[in-house]
C-alpha cells in the first residue's frame, strides 16, 4: 500500500511510518522543515520505500507545491500534523492563536486531501484518515478550557463527515480517529499510553476502515467515540 502521512517528524506520526515501513508500504512522510527531522530523514536513508517531503499543511502554496511532488496513486492518506496551541483561559484566550490552531488542525487536513484528490482516485485504498483528539468530543468535554484545540478538532470532526458524504462515489472511505492519550512532545510524559500502541491501533483502523465505517469517530482501541 502508498501512504501518505502528514507531521511525520516526531510523535505518532514517525511512529506510524516505522511501523508501515515495517509492514512493507510504501511511505510519502512530510515535515514543515525536511532538513530538521532527524530521526526521519535517517529512517529514509536505510529505506528505500520511505520519501520525506516538505509540507506545511496550514500554507496553501505548501500544500499546493507538495501534491504537485507526488505523482501516481496514492492508497491512504493520514492527516496527522497538527499543533496543541496556547492552553489559556476564556479571559486569557489569544484569538490569533487560536485561528492558527484552526488553520492547521481543521483546515490542514481539508488543504491536503483536497490537493491529493487525484491521486486517491487512481489508489486502491482508496482511504483518508484524520487524527483527532478526544478533545474534540462535544459530548465528552466536562472540564472545559483549551479552547481553540478542542474547537480545532471539532471542527475538523465535522469536516470529515462532509468529506465522507462528498467523496462516497468516488468510492473514497473517510474517518477522523482519536489516537488516545499518548506520551508525546504534546501529550506529555503522564499520558496513558505509548506512541508505539497509539499507532498499531490506528493503522488497524485505517485497515478496517469500509463503507460502514466512513464518517465516523473512531477511536485506535476499536470502539466508536462521542460525537
Amino acid at each position: 500500500m502508498r501512504i501518505v502521512i502528514t507531521g511525520a517528524n516526531r510523535g505518532i506520526g514517525l511512529e506510524l511510518v516505522r511501523q508501515c515501513l515495517k509492514r512493507g508500504d510504501s511511505v510519502i512522510a512530510t515535515a514543515r522543515e525536511p532538513e530538521q527531522a532527524r530521526e526521519l530523514q535517517s529512517l529514509a536513508a536505510s529505506s528505500p520505500e520511505l520519501t520525506v517531503l516538505a509540507c506545511d499543511v496550514g500554507d496553501d502554496s505548501s500544500v499546493r507545491a507538495f501534491a504537485a511532488k507526488v505523482k501516481g496513486p496514492v492508497d491512504a492518506l493520514i492527516n496527522n500534523a497538527g499543533v496543541m496551541g496556547a492552553m489559556t483561559s476564556l479571559a486569557g484566550l489569544d484569538a490569533a492563536d487560536a485561528l492558527k490552531t484552526y488553520s492547521i488542525n481543521a483546515l490542514g487536513p481539508l488543504r491536503v486531501t483536497g490537493a491529493l484528490l487525484p491521486q486517491l482516485r487512481l489508489g486502491k485504498g482508496k482511504k483518508v484518515l484524520h487524527v483527532t483528539s478526544g478533545m474534540g468530543s462535544i459530548s465528552d468535554n466536562t472540564s472545559g478550557g483549551a479552547y481553540g484545540y478542542r474547537m480545532s478538532k471539532a471542527a475538523l470532526n465535522m469536516g470529515s463527515r462532509s468529506m465522507a458524504a462528498d467523496l462516497r462515489s468516488d468510492g473514497i472511505r473517510v474517518a477522523v480517529i482519536n489516537p488516545g492519550w499518548v506520551k508525546t512532545d504534546m501529550g506529555g510524559a503522564g499520558a496513558s499510553i505509548d506512541v508505539a500502541t497509539s499507532a498499531a491501533g490506528i493503522l488497524a483502523q485505517l485497515d478496517a476502515l469500509s463503507a460502514e465505517t466512513s464518517g465516523e469517530f473512531l477511536d485506535y482501541g476499536g470502539k466508536r467515540w462521542e460525537w
